[in-house]
């Protein structure tokens, strides 16, 4: 039933040029740290319909925050990814936001006007 379907999405930051090693944790932290917040319900689905993931640019930090909050007021499971700093940037800087898994439509309303990584 394609209307029941759940995805997530990972929104990351554009400004951070981050390299792709870099960027890729953060997308797993992301994935988790979301999934962690989502109910059961949510969970079971998305994991029988394969585990469907999006990764989108979102900009600044201050559009991530917008952003979860907006995911909280829709009740989508929003997490924010805060780099310890081991790396390449300095510790506390956020690097992504995890949404879901949720209802592919909603996530749709909350991140449509996003691009693709």
């Amino acid at each position: 039933m394609k209307d029941m379907e759940f995805k997530q999405c990972i929104v990351v930051r554009d400004d951070l040029k981050l390299s792709p090693g870099k960027l890729a944790v953060q997308v797993a932290h992301a994935a988790v740290m979301a999934f962690e917040q989502a109910g059961r319900e949510a969970s079971t689905a998305w994991k029988k319909e394969g585990q469907k993931k999006v990764v989108l640019r979102g900009g600044t930090v201050e559009d991530l925050y917008r952003l979860r909050v907006e995911a909280e007021r829709m009740g989508i499971p929003a997490a924010i990814v805060v780099d310890a700093g081991l790396t390449e940037i300095p510790a506390g800087t956020v690097t992504a936001l995890g949404l879901g898994p949720a209802h592919k439509k909603e996530m749709d309303k909350l991140t449509g006007k996003l691009s693709l990584v």
